[in-house]
């Protein structure tokens, strides 16, 4: 074994200290938003832990446990007199639920990934899939809640705009599929923000179909909005405006044959925005990225068992980099590929027949 350098080992072990300690955290956290623990804080601190389990009406040992977790975690603040609080930053990311940082999803499917490991590590050994939705108890429940803050706060506001002349024809009136919509927030938050068009919303599993029809029930659009069960090569429906996939397409087995049917149900004029994980072209220039490192975890135990579980199985990955989905689309017949915006963990291809 080559010479141990100490003060590398040190700064590796500090890291490991820091890694573990926001993994320890998860089924924390995960408690602090399921029973209401940081909601009283943002709404009612300081309090005393004391305070805090008479306001929530629960344990106090437990509680002030976890407040002193919570603080040494940084996720929540303490004053000099015993009370625990929230900094309107740390609002942001563990009350605010409409926030572009709000984390409860991310906990969930932290938690979700550590549950599905048996499966995945399986998987390893055969080189088969794990079908999404199967690893986990409710994978897609944590996904859709994951990936909703960002989509409240980018898809009408950034990233549609970026598609020139697509705000306007929205308004007016056009036919929008998204496919691989999941529990339906990204179809549902364009639906209410363009009342004079219409919108379908495809997604192969199910259960997510069934809450998205819920969701549009609930909120009233049902008549403008409707969802399918149904895999994005199988729909039949054409003559599309505008189709839309957000974070989904490098979990599909065949994106090639995925794109080459989107190219299908569009009209002539009509366009693909695509959403993907923001990824680096060069896989060294992922290492020591903060985004990529999510990325490529989550990839490892969702996105490349759910894509090999399926036909083909291409298993692209959520890094799979702006380049080879370029070469992925303009293969498929797309002439016009362009990177229309980006933003901090995702970046929007506009595709043209």
């Amino acid at each position: 074994m080559a010479d141990l350098d100490m003060d590398k080992l040190n700064m590796l072990v500090g890291k490991m200290l820091g890694d573990l300690g926001g993994a320890f955290s998860v089924p924390t956290v995960r408690i602090g938003y399921k029973l209401g623990l940081f909601k009283a804080l943002a709404e009612a601190g300081p309090l005393t832990a004391a305070a805090l389990a008479a306001h929530t009406g629960l344990a106090s040992r437990y509680v002030q446990e976890w407040a002193m977790a919570q603080a040494c975690n940084g996720y929540i603040s303490l004053d000099a007199a015993g009370g625990f609080y929230l900094t309107p930053e740390q609002a942001m990311v563990f009350h605010v639920e409409d926030s572009p940082v709000y984390l409860a999803g991310a906990f969930d499917l932290a938690a979700a990934m550590v549950e599905g490991q048996p499966k995945v590590e399986a998987a390893f050994h055969t080189g088969h899939g794990v079908a999404w939705g199967e690893s986990a108890g409710c994978l897609f429940c944590a996904v859709g809640a994951f990936f909703r803050p960002g989509y409240v706060n980018a898809i009408v506001q950034a990233w549609l705009p970026s598609l020139d002349g697509m705000v306007p024809a929205l308004e007016r009136g056009v036919r929008v599929a998204d496919i691989g919509c999941g529990v339906g927030f990204s179809t549902l938050l364009m639906a209410q923000a363009f009342p004079n068009s219409q919108f379908i919303g495809y997604d192969f599993h199910g259960p997510s179909i069934e809450q998205a029809n819920a969701h549009a029930a609930a909120h009233g659009i049902a008549d403008r909005v409707r969802f399918e069960t149904m895999a994005a090569k199988d729909i039949k429906d054409r003559d599309f405006d505008l189709v839309t996939m957000f974070d989904c397409l490098h979990d599909m087995g065949d994106p090639r044959g995925c794109a080459a049917h989107i190219k299908t149900m569009l009209k002539p004029d009509g366009r693909w925005m695509l959403v993907e994980p923001i990824a680096p072209d060069k896989p060294a220039d992922a290492v020591g990225n903060p985004v990529s490192r999510l990325y490529y975890n989550a990839s490892t135990m969702i996105c490349v068992p759910t894509s090999l579980a399926q036909e083909v199985g291409e298993a692209l990955g959520a890094q799979a980099g702006e380049a080879k989905l370029t070469e992925v689309l303009k293969g498929a017949g797309f002439g016009h590929v362009r990177r229309a915006t980006e933003g901090p963990f995702n970046m929007v291809l506009e595709a043209r027949p």
